[in-house]
């Protein structure tokens, strides 16, 4: 081989090699710039079953990136095996392409909050469920199958799921968030049970959640919990009836038209009515919170054995029979115009 020959061969050798670190670099940049983010792309949606080629083509043709093909090629050189996950994301104004994908690879997915507040029922949250715009419904109405399933071995779903804000991602269905819900109150309510006070009045912590869900729908300041909490106790190891209005509206159910009368207290069919049965009622009435859990299983020592409520949102306590009497005439029989059962939020 003449040696003009050997040079046009080194030549071309390192012509090829400048050519390939030139491509090699170019192709490294592709997952170095910054995506291209307006009004309209701000969110970018994975779907179940979309693989990296699919979301690189979506990407580019939705102007996101320049070249599908060519951000490929540049995973392949730097050997990055990214593995797409479903759902919705963000889009970020200045962030670059390999960041975009590490985020598919790591769910970073947008999710939304649903609260569930202390004290409602279930079918509540079931309404609130089904007007959430990011959460599919899947369940039917209160009784579905699903449901009875969830909450077995009780046969009320009432009470059982804790109140509480839950960030979820865009497609969830309400079955899944009620699960989570019921997850949680079983977590809280065992911790409430194992820290619960000696001597309760207690047999179980359904018993626990019962009473809690009386005191969550009793207490118009956070302050009076424990207070009320150690009221319905005495009053249940006395064997005193709890005459508490909720459970008698709960138990009213769509008839209770916002106006308890004298006829709804002495009503003997209803179940929920405390002011003629004795103990707790049959379910929960309301879904409390982690602070009505710990009221119930740690009340508030003392010898209060009524209260009524005074018009500020807190409550006047007694422990004979004629201090309520005179405090019902105080602040129930003499209401001011600006009386309420609850303090102003």
């Amino acid at each position: 081989m003449s040696r003009s020959s050997a040079y046009r061969i080194v030549f071309v050798l390192l012509s090829c090699a400048l050519g390939l670190a030139v491509a090699g670099a170019y192709l490294s940049k592709q997952l170095d710039q910054k995506i291209s983010v307006n009004a309209e792309t701000q969110f970018f949606v994975v779907n179940e079953g979309d693989g990296l080629i699919k979301v690189l083509n979506a990407l580019e043709g939705e102007g996101v990136i320049r070249s599908a093909q060519a951000s490929r090629f540049a995973l392949m050189l730097r050997s990055q095996n990214l593995v797409v996950k479903p759902g919705e994301y963000r889009l970020r104004p200045d962030e670059r392409l390999f960041e975009l994908l590490k985020r598919f690879n790591d769910n970073d997915v947008v999710v939304y909050s649903f609260t569930i507040p202390e004290g409602v029922n279930f079918q509540w949250v079931l309404d609130k469920l089904w007007r959430h715009p990011q959460i599919e419904r899947t369940i039917t109405h209160a009784n579905d199958p699903s449901i009875i399933s969830l909450v077995a071995p009780f046969d009320s779903p009432e009470g059982l799921f804790l109140p509480e804000t839950y960030l979820i991602p865009r497609g969830v269905s309400d079955l899944e968030v009620l699960t989570l819900a019921r997850e949680a109150m079983e977590r809280e309510l065992d911790a409430a049970w194992k820290s619960r006070a000696s001597e309760l009045p207690l047999s179980s912590p359904y018993e626990v959640l019962t009473l809690a869900s009386i005191i969550e729908k009793e207490t118009g300041l956070a302050s009076e919990r424990r207070e009320i909490g150690g009221v319905f106790t005495r009053r249940l190891k006395k064997g005193m009836r709890l005459q508490t209005d909720p459970t008698v509206i709960y138990g009213l159910g769509s008839q209770f038209d916002g106006n308890l009368k004298r006829r709804h207290l002495r009503d003997e069919s209803n179940p929920y009515n405390t002011y003629r049965i004795f103990g707790l009622p049959p379910t929960p009435i309301s879904l409390p919170g982690r602070a009505a859990l710990l009221a119930a299983t740690n009340p508030k020592p003392g010898d209060a054995l009524y209260f009524v409520a005074k018009g500020d949102g807190s409550h006047a306590f007694s422990a004979t029979l004629d201090e309520h009497e005179e405090n019902v005439r105080r602040y129930q029989l003499k209401r001011k115009t600006d009386y309420r059962s609850s303090p102003i939020k």
